[in-house]
């Protein structure tokens, strides 16, 4: 056998005498293999509790921190922002937040995103609770189902209105928004119970402009379909028969404005329904043009005036006695022509609702009464309510002077008489009475006056008159020294009258050019006769009746 043959068979004979070892397990494995299943169950946990991961827009990212930053609900947090980048438009923020599983089914079309931090709305503060724990994302899942979204349109203010506050929403109409905006509060009988969500303008803008308001339950039970809303924004500030009023309706409704909502005064009956959500109604300017609404009927009227209409505008009063039967519907100017002069138009509608029922009579019967009114001599003027405030209003009224009018039509408008009022009424009697006194002849009227003061003055002083004077003088007092002694001569008093009359009607021919001083004398001439007559009947009754001096006359 070759070395080779040799070789291999001793080979094969070692090879069946070596006994192979089992290998041993070593307890060094178990670590690698806990820490294997460990990670593998963490990371399974992780993939399996991890939620979606959504993107956030926001105009700007102001107080949003990634990993620090939370998005919650009810303080409930429910994922944590990863991190902020600026679009590829540079327009806005893209938040990307990972948000736990358990929030995917909220993350539909219907949820809102908005940044929680300090606000200052009108008389209201939100949000001081992040001033020490940093701003966060609110979450507002709105209706429960849907399909899932990972990209939202996050919201520049809080929403008015969470999910899951029961309520109602309505729309109301307005010409203008005036402080109206997101936030203002709804009244109802002084209590807050709403807030105004937004408002839209109408096409290009002109029309008018929607307000969405929402009010919660179950106040939006009381709000029924004759019911009104009004503006009770700012301060009311007026003049009325107790003198100067203010009304405040809140401190909030002060710096961001407010509607109020509620039923006519005098409104009776429960026969209104409750109003439907999103019904439509009409803004009104103030709570008192809400009320004049239950008046149905109206009766279009108008006057023309040549004067000042002062601060007449559209809804001032119509007053008749000092009580409301009007409003003023417009004020229009017309310029002279060949039919009429320059004037003013003052439009209104009389409600005949304001002084009886509204079920009474008709269109005819308030008819008739307005034309007995006129015909009995009703008249409508212009009058200043306040001379601070200037405000005006038509007054229908009666003079006792006033002849009774004419009813007048123009396409179905009833024209009432009218007649200067208030500060123009005395003017333009001033004025007639200046016209009168201007056509007096004053002139030679002072002339005259000054002739005949220059004659009574020389006749007053020439000799005929001061010896005449002093002549009646001294029988005046011979007359009064009779007097003294009436008891004694009565023949001789009747005597010095006589005496005195004479010199009297010596004086009367002396100054019979005056007829004043004539007039005068003539009336003292008359005294002494009747006094002579009766000193001379008085003389024949003593001489009669002698003691009649100490018993007196006997009946």
């Amino acid at each position: 056998m070759s070395e080779l043959q040799q070789g291999a068979k001793k080979e094969s004979s070692i090879s069946h005498k070596a006994k192979i070892r089992p290998t041993r397990f070593s307890i060094l494995w178990v670590i690698p293999i806990l820490a294997i299943i460990i990670s593998a169950s963490l990371a399974w946990r992780h993939f399996v509790t991890q939620g979606p991961t959504i993107v956030i827009s926001f105009d700007t990212a102001d107080g949003i921190v990634p990993g620090q930053t939370q998005v919650k609900n009810k303080a409930v947090n429910l994922g944590v922002v990863q991190g902020v980048t600026l679009s590829a438009d540079m327009k806005h923020a893209d938040v990307t937040v990972q948000m736990k599983v358990e929030s995917a089914r909220y993350l539909t079309a219907h949820s809102r995103f908005w940044v929680v931090s300090p606000r200052i709305n009108g008389a209201s503060i939100t949000g001081l609770d992040t001033l020490l724990s940093g701003a966060y994302i609110a979450l507002d899942p709105g209706q429960i189902g849907g399909k899932f979204q990972d990209h939202f349109k996050g919201l520049e203010t809080p929403p008015g209105v969470r999910s899951d506050q029961p309520g109602s929403t309505f729309w109301l109409v307005s010409p203008t928004l005036e402080s109206l905006g997101s936030g203002s509060p709804v009244f109802f009988r002084d209590l807050t119970v709403g807030e105004v969500l937004g408002y839209t303008m109408p096409p290009g803008g002109e029309g008018p402009i929607l307000l969405q308001v929402f009010v919660r339950k179950p106040y939006d039970h009381y709000l029924k379909s004759d019911s009104r809303f009004w503006n009770v924004s700012g301060i009311q500030v007026g003049f009325g028969p107790g003198g100067l009023k203010v009304h405040l309706q809140s401190l909030q409704a002060l710096l961001s404005g407010g509607v109020a909502f509620g039923r006519p005064q005098n409104k009776r009956g429960d026969d209104a329904t409750d109003a439907e959500s999103n019904s439509v109604f009409r803004l009104y300017s103030s709570k008192e043009e809400a009320d004049n609404t239950r008046y149905h009927r109206k009766f279009r009227v108008a006057i023309y005036v040549d004067t000042s209409v002062g601060n007449l505008t559209e809804g001032s009063k119509v007053t008749m006695f000092g009580l409301q039967v009007g409003v003023v519907t417009g004020v229009t100017l017309q310029l002279g022509n060949d039919q009429h002069p320059s004037r003013v138009r003052v439009d209104m509608e009389l409600e005949p609702g304001r002084v009886a029922s509204e079920k009474s009579g008709g269109r005819k019967q308030s008819a008739t009464v307005l034309n007995d009114l006129i015909t009995s001599g009703m008249k409508a003027s212009i009058q200043n309510v306040s001379f601070l405030t200037g405000e005006a209003m038509v007054v229908l009224s009666f003079s006792h002077n006033s002849k009774s009018g004419q009813v007048t039509e123009e396409n179905g408008v009833v024209i009432l008489p009218s007649e200067p009022g208030g500060m123009d009424g005395i003017l333009q009697s001033v004025s007639s009475i200046a016209d009168k006194f201007s056509n007096m002849p004053l002139t030679e009227m002072g002339e005259n006056l000054n002739n005949l003061i220059a004659h009574t003055d020389e006749r007053i002083h020439s000799p005929e008159v001061t010896r005449s004077m002093v002549a009646l003088r001294g029988s005046l007092q011979a007359l009064n020294r009779l007097l003294d002694h009436a008891d004694d001569d009565l023949p001789a008093l009747s005597h010095k009258v006589q005496e005195t009359l004479e010199q009297a009607r010596l004086l009367l021919k002396t100054y019979g050019g005056d007829e004043d001083f004539s007039r005068n004398l003539k009336t003292l001439i008359l005294r002494l006769s009747q006094m002579s007559r009766s000193l001379r009947q008085t003389s024949d009754y003593i001489d009669h009746h002698p003691s009649a001096l100490i018993m007196g006359r006997t009946k």
